[in-house]
């Protein structure tokens, strides 16, 4: 029983006393389920509150931007699904990640989740892991498996921040899994298909 209640008190949703009977774990598991995306859904709306409270104001040295702004939702609109990337360019300080909220709280994936990472700040070690997951033992301190952050961002927007910090192989994995809107687990042989839609910033001028 004191094993049961710190379980729960942990955040567990379910437990399970040996011997159990298998053909509950598959309604345990849709309960979960139920309950990450009530979650998600729960922590979107918080978000877009907090968005209309905070408001973007568009002064007029930012016209332009708002006009194309204004132009990729009219397009998320009319596509509904499979919702093209987007390339946020800017110096620093310029309010990339605050377009890319502005977006994800603004277009058709707004009940899904935002996700945002920096690249920057990926250990080169795990950064494949990070962004793609891992199955149990695919490295040695890989006691479990583990979602990815382009799985977390299924349904929603993945913001990938200084996305050329990446190194170039894994930039290529991250191109593929754009392209193909599948993933491959690290230390997995399956793939599997997310459908998150990509912003992306640079932290350099990519046309040098």
């Amino acid at each position: 029983v004191e094993t049961a209640v710190e379980a729960m008190r942990l955040g567990a949703l379910e437990y399970l006393a040996k011997p159990f009977d298998p053909a509950e774990l598959p309604l345990i598991l849709q309960k979960a389920r139920r309950a990450r995306q009530q979650s998600r859904a729960a922590e979107s709306r918080r978000d877009r509150e907090r968005e209309k409270e905070e408001e973007f104001v568009f002064g007029n040295a930012l016209a332009g931007l708002k006009a194309q702004l204004d132009r990729i939702l009219a397009a998320d609109t009319r596509l509904g699904t499979q919702l093209p990337p987007v390339l946020i360019q800017g110096e620093t300080g310029t309010g990339k990640t605050t377009i890319a909220r502005w977006l994800h709280h603004r277009g058709p994936r707004q009940d899904g989740p935002l996700v945002e990472i920096n690249c920057a700040a990926l250990p080169e070690t795990l950064a494949e892991s990070e962004l793609f997951g891992h199955e149990k033992g695919a490295f040695t301190d890989a006691r479990s498996g583990r979602i990815g952050l382009f799985e977390a961002a299924d349904g929603g927007t993945l913001f990938l921040d200084e996305l050329p910090s990446l190194a170039p192989a894994l930039q290529s994995k991250v191109l593929k899994a754009i392209e193909d809107q599948k993933i491959r687990r690290v230390g997995g042989s399956r793939e599997l298909s997310v459908d998150a839609r990509i912003i992306a910033a640079p932290n350099i001028d990519l046309d040098k």
